[in-house]
C-alpha cells in the first residue's frame, strides 16, 4: 500500500542559484582535473577525435573543447547544463563515464565565470546554452542562457569544422586560470601557457587506454596529437607481468593485474624519464584504478597500511571496476578518488605484498635476472652479511677477479687483503642512504669504466679457462655473463658472443 503524502505540509526551500553555484566551485578541481571531465562526456557521445585549445588574450583568454561526438538536440543540452541532471544511484550504462550528473558544470565553472555549450546533431541543427555566474549573482535565479553573448560569439564558428555533428565547450572569464589583475604581461602569458604541459600529461595519463592503438581516441591540445602514457609499459621486454586475478564482489567481478617496472639500468634515458609520470617514481607506485578503462587512481597504496618508499618504486598494479561499483568504491565527483571495499582490503593487500617484494627484488638486484639457487657464489662482488641485527657488506673473494688478486705471490697478496678490508670498513652507508633518501633517482652503474679492455680481456681469460675445464662453451658463457661487473658490459659480452662460433 503506497502512503498518501499531504503536499501541504511541505514547504519548498529552493537553493539560491547564487550561493549553490559558488559552493559547487568550491569541490577543488584542478585545471587538468575538470578539462579531464569534458573529455569524459566527448568519450560518451562516441567520438572520435577531441581538440583542446588554450588561447591567451590577457583576461580575454579562453579554452575551448571540440569534439566530434553525436551531439545533443535541444532538450538534451539542456538537461545537462542542469545542476545534478543524475543522481549517481541511477542505473547507468555500462560504458558511462559519469557519476553524479555535475560533471560538465563543475568542472567548467570551477574555472570560468562563463561556460557555454554550442551541440549539433546529425540532423544539422544546432544549440547553445550558457550559465553566466555574473548574471546570476545578480538576479539571484537560475536563468540558463539561451543565446550566446557577443563575447562568445566568435567562438562558436568552431563548430562549423566538424561536418556532422558535434559539440564545443567554451570556458571564458577564466578567473581560476588567468591572473585577474589586467595584466597582459609577458609572465602572466608564460604561466598560463604553462599549464597546457600539465594538462597534456595529465590527459595522456588518464585517457591512455582509450588513445593507444589503432582506430582509438585522437586528443589534440593547441594542434598537438597527445600521446599515451603507459604506467606499465607493457611494450618493454623487461617489465614482468604477474598473475591476475579476477576479484567478486556484491555479484560483481573486478580485474587486479600487477607489474613490476624494468630497473633504470634495463631502460633507455628517455623511457626512464617519461615512466616517472607527472608525479615521479616513488609517487606513482601503488594501485592504478581504472573505471571503464579511465584513469581514476593514479597510483596510491589506497590506505592500506604501505608507505611510497624507494625500493616499492617498480610496483605499479591495474585495477578495473565497472561503473556498478562506484558506490562500494567510493568514487568522488572529480572521479580522482576510489576506495576499496572493506571485503576486498584482504585480497588487496595479499596482491600488494607479492608485488612489493618482486619490486624490491629487482630494485635491489638493480635489474638483474635473479640467480638461480644452485649459481656459484663468485658471481657478485659484494655479499651481504649480517651480525646480531646488524648488516654489513664484504667483498667477494670467490669472484674470480678478486680469487686471482688473492692469489699472488704472498706479500703483493698481503696488500691486496689490505686494501679490500679498508675498502670494506670505508664503505660512506651513510652517506649513500641519505643521498638515496635526498636524490633517489641519481645513481647509476658506470658504462664508461677505465680499464674496460684490461676487463674485456679478463673476460675471455675467465670463459676461456671455463671451457679448459670442460664446461660448453654456451655455459661458460651464461657464467661469465652473470658476473659482475661483466653482466652489465655489452662490449664484454658480444666479444664472448663472437668466440661462440669459434
Amino acid at each position: 500500500m503506497v502512503e498518501t503524502i499531504d503536499l501541504s505540509e511541505f514547504e519548498k526551500v529552493p537553493p539560491r542559484a547564487d550561493a549553490m553555484f559558488e559552493a559547487l566551485r568550491a569541490f577543488g578541481y584542478t585545471l587538468e582535473a575538470a578539462v579531464a571531465d569534458i573529455v569524459d562526456n566527448s568519450i560518451y557521445a562516441g567520438t572520435k577525435n577531441v581538440w583542446i585549445d588554450f588561447h591567451w588574450s590577457g583576461p580575454q583568454s579562453h579554452i575551448t573543447i571540440l569534439d566530434d561526438g553525436r551531439g545533443m538536440a535541444t532538450n538534451e543540452l539542456t538537461e545537462a547544463m542542469r545542476v545534478g541532471s543524475k543522481s549517481p544511484l541511477e542505473e547507468r550504462n555500462a560504458d558511462d563515464l559519469g557519476r553524479f550528473g555535475l560533471g560538465l558544470k563543475t568542472a567548467s565553472l570551477s574555472q570560468c565565470r562563463l561556460l557555454t555549450v554550442r551541440s549539433k546533431t546529425a540532423s544539422g541543427h544546432d544549440t547553445t546554452r550558457s550559465w553566466d555566474l555574473d548574471l546570476i549573482d545578480k538576479l539571484k535565479d537560475w536563468e540558463l542562457r539561451k543565446h550566446p553573448l557577443s563575447e562568445t560569439e566568435p567562438l562558436l564558428s568552431m563548430l562549423n569544422n566538424i561536418e556532422d555533428h558535434g559539440t564545443l565547450v567554451i570556458w571564458q572569464r577564466l578567473d581560476r586560470v588567468v591572473d585577474q589583475s589586467g595584466t597582459d604581461s609577458s609572465d602572466a602569458k608564460n604561466r598560463f601557457l604553462s599549464k597546457v604541459e600539465i594538462v597534456e600529461r595529465h590527459i595522456a595519463m588518464t585517457f591512455h587506454r582509450f588513445i593507444s592503438g589503432k582506430d582509438r581516441l585522437r586528443i589534440h591540445i593547441n594542434n598537438k596529437a597527445v600521446k599515451a602514457w603507459d604506467p606499465f609499459l607493457k611494450n618493454e621486454d623487461a617489465t614482468q607481468e604477474l598473475s591476475k586475478e579476477a576479484l567478486e564482489i556484491f555479484g560483481k567481478s573486478l580485474n587486479v593485474h600487477p607489474f613490476v617496472l624494468p630497473h633504470k639500468s634495463r631502460l633507455d634515458e628517455t623511457i626512464h624519464e617519461l615512466a616517472a609520470g607527472p608525479r615521479g617514481w616513488n609517487a606513482q607506485q601503488g594501485f592504478y584504478i581504472y573505471r571503464n578503462e579511465r584513469l581514476i587512481v593514479p597510483g596510491s597504496w589506497l590506505d592500506l597500511g604501505f608507505k611510497q618508499e624507494e625500493h616499492y618504486k617498480l610496483a605499479r598494479i591495474q585495477v578495473d571496476i565497472p561503473n556498478t561499483l562506484d558506490h562500494e568504491w567510493r568514487v568522488d565527483v572529480k572521479k580522482g578518488v576510489a576506495y576499496p571495499p572493506g571485503a576486498l582490503i584482504g585480497p588487496m593487500i595479499r596482491i600488494a605484498k607479492v608485488t612489493r617484494a618482486r619490486a624490491s627484488e629487482v630494485y635491489r638486484n638493480r635489474g638483474r635476472i635473479l640467480k638461480r639457487k644452485h649459481a656459484l657464489n663468485y658471481e657478485l662482488v659484494w655479499e651481504r652479511r649480517s651480525r646480531h641485527n646488524s648488516v654489513f657488506f664484504k667483498i667477494n673473494r670467490s669472484h674470480p677477479i678478486v680469487r686471482d688478486a688473492l692469489d699472488l705471490p704472498s706479500y703483493s697478496a698481503r696488500k691486496v687483503r689490505e686494501l679490500i678490508e679498508l675498502v670494506e670498513n670505508t664503505v660512506p652507508l651513510q652517506t649513500i642512504v641519505m643521498e638515496n633518501a635526498e636524490h633517489p633517482d641519481c645513481f647509476t652503474d658506470s658504462d664508461d669504466w677505465e680499464f674496460k679492455a684490461a676487463l674485456e680481456r679478463r673476460a675471455i681469460d675467465i670463459f676461456n679457462a671455463l671451457t679448459r675445464e670442460g664446461l660448453e662453451a654456451n655455459d661458460a658463457y651464461e657464467r661469465v655473463a652473470s658476473i659482475e661487473p661483466f653482466d652489465r658490459m655489452p662490449s664484454v659480452l658480444a666479444k664472448l658472443e663472437s668466440l661462440l662460433g669459434n
